[in-house]
């Protein structure tokens, strides 16, 4: 572990067995605790009970050597000296990292140790943030199913699937049975769906890039330009041919690397590998 520049933020607290520092990560303002020297606490208490003990059997200035001997009680100080300080330190940053980017001291949870930067500014950013998303999701499902929630939930995700594989009307969104030709509810002409089954499987892909079923990878050929109103096959035509419609036009594809297949986004060189743009 490489070693730190600074201290991160921290407060001193006393719970009544001495003084003890709180450290907080400069991402998430999580806090680690170092533990209070207690050992010193009740040995220094000793101590001074005995000497001052001892002094203020002397007659006239007894009582106040001792008062200046004994001191603030250590259960109560907030104070640390800068050794305890930094012994305090030293207990809990196995559980820091600093980011050589941003210089900020953050905790384990928000530090990328594999690419060896705070998360923020992990050349893995896109990855570490499907993988929260991941385990977000599956703490809701927990929660869920903890609550009785589960099959609300399924029957939920279902319906949103099933959504995807009805008519639906452009005007107002009714959704109906595939194959209804105009909306029960306006008259509209329904766009139909397009079936996306995975090659693999078989299960409905929903345009994703990966199926969600068996995480194969699916090649799609270009789509052909559909009319926004009623469905029908636009064949590179401005207007619809079957109800007069403007038809969107087909975005150009993004320029990718021909290396890795990341997308330039206009940059002369490869974010993700580094190749020439051709």
């Amino acid at each position: 572990m490489a070693a730190f520049s600074r201290m991160p933020r921290y407060d001193v607290r006393n719970d009544g067995l001495g003084p003890y520092a709180v450290f907080y990560c400069d991402k998430c303002d999580r806090e680690f605790r170092s533990q209070p020297d207690v050992k010193g606490t009740i040995a220094k208490d000793i101590g001074k009970e005995a000497v001052g003990g001892f002094l203020r059997r002397i007659p006239i200035l007894g009582d106040v050597a001792a008062d200046r001997i004994e001191g603030e009680d250590p259960r109560h100080t907030y104070e640390l000296t800068p050794q305890q300080l930094q012994a305090a330190w030293t207990q809990v940053q196995v559980n820091f990292r600093e980011c050589p980017t941003c210089q900020q001291i953050v905790c384990l949870s928000d530090f990328d140790t594999q690419a060896g930067f705070c998360n923020d500014d992990s050349p893995r950013g896109e990855e570490i943030a499907q993988a929260r998303a991941q385990q977000a999701a599956g703490v809701v499902k927990g929660f869920a199913a903890a609550f009785g929630l589960g099959d609300v939930m399924r029957h939920a995700a279902e319906a949103a699937k099933n959504a995807g594989r009805m008519a639906r009307c452009p005007q107002d969104g009714t959704l109906a049975p595939v194959g209804t030709k105009f909306c029960p509810q306006c008259g509209s002409p329904m766009v139909q769906p397009v079936a996306d089954p995975c090659p693999q499987c078989g299960e409905e892909a929903g345009g994703a890039k990966f199926c969600p079923e068996c995480g194969a990878k699916i090649e799609r050929a270009v789509a052909a330009t559909k009319c926004p109103n009623c469905g029908a096959e636009g064949r590179g035509a401005k207007f619809c041919p079957e109800c007069g419609t403007k038809m969107p036009q087909a975005a150009a594809a993004p320029a990718k690397c021909a290396n890795c297949g990341a997308e330039l986004k206009g940059a002369k060189f490869c974010p993700q590998c580094g190749t020439k743009a051709g």
